[in-house]
């Protein structure tokens, strides 16, 4: 981006924040050139609980910070940000020469020459290499403060702006590796309730051969037998967690192609499927076939809820 001071800058009205899901990594800068000096904006964002602004600025930028710091959370929700702001200086105004330091300096080597009664004269030379005396000159804002903070604004928006691009591009690819993942889920979700209806007749019949085994033979009461089969496949029945897990999946979906700043709703969703497949778990009937074959599916959706916590944690 590049400027003169002789066009002015007009100020931009602030973009709100586009739509949609956004990672909370991502990197951006901007620049403007002026006449005698450039400015240049670098934004680097990594994932955090909150927003974490660290914004670093040259000498005298201080009236402008507040200002900055305004555009950032304006634009942006959660994540760890490092904003940096370059101010340099070209042609004679990029050397400051601070002349109290060196006014200082040459009064005390005078004394010193007096003193000692030495005849060579201070090398001006020698002093302007002493510390403190020559730098690079600090942006003058008393006469340049309106049009230096309408460049630093406009280098902050374009930036944050191409941020926003980098950030929503990186949420394209975690939600495409979401959503395989979620459809997993489901899928593996469904073929739990298959299997669990399956095995319910088989779990009736071993329930009766174990009342058999404990009473050595002793027939059966045919409706204390039903009684106590209803409520053994009462505890272990699952349909209420698939469905709740499957309600889940849904919800989570839908907050992906439909929301933003959502990183934590998400994250909550996750923790609520995996209480649901703990329970499944616990709940799963026997070692027959069908009940290994939900516990390897339990397993595995819950694998699959934790690889998907791992890329919710970049999501604002």
């Amino acid at each position: 981006m590049t400027g003169a001071s002789s066009q002015p800058i007009s100020a931009q009205p602030l973009k709100p924040a586009t739509a949609g899901l956004k990672s909370m990594t991502g990197y951006a800068q901007a620049r403007a050139v002026e006449n005698g000096w450039s400015l240049r904006v670098t934004i680097r964002s990594v994932n955090h609980r909150f927003l974490d602004l660290h914004l670093r600025t040259p000498d005298g930028f201080e009236p402008l910070e507040p200002r900055i710091r305004q555009l950032i959370r304006e634009r942006i929700r959660r994540g760890h940000l490092d904003v940096t702001v370059y101010y340099d200086l070209s042609g004679p105004s990029a050397v400051g020469v601070n002349h109290d330091v060196a006014a200082a300096y040459l009064q005390e080597a005078n004394a010193l020459r007096k003193q000692f009664g030495l005849q060579s004269e201070p090398d001006v030379a020698s002093i302007m290499r002493l510390p403190g005396v020559v730098g690079s000159a600090a942006p003058s804002l008393e006469s340049g403060l309106e049009r230096l903070e309408m460049v630093v604004s406009r280098c902050m928006i374009e930036s944050l702006d191409k941020l926003d691009r980098m950030r929503a591009d990186e949420a394209n690819h975690l939600r495409q590796e979401m959503s395989a993942r979620l459809k997993s889920i489901a899928a593996m979700t469904s073929s739990v309730a298959t299997l669990a209806e399956r095995a319910r007749p088989a779990f009736a019949k071993r329930l009766e051969a174990r009342l058999q085994e404990l009473l050595g033979g002793t027939q059966l009461d045919p409706a204390r037998l039903a009684q106590e089969a209803a409520m053994a496949a009462e505890r272990s029945d699952v349909s209420e967690e698939l469905a709740r897990l499957h309600s889940h999946v849904q919800q989570f979906e839908s907050l992906l192609v439909t929301s933003s700043d959502v990183g934590k709703k998400l994250d909550f969703l996750l923790q609520e499927m995996q209480r649901e497949a703990n329970t499944l778990l616990s709940k799963t009937p026997g070692n027959e076939a069908e009940g290994l074959e939900i516990t390897r599916f339990a397993l595995e959706i819950k694998s699959e809820i934790e690889k998907v916590r791992e890329q919710v944690q970049n999501i604002e």
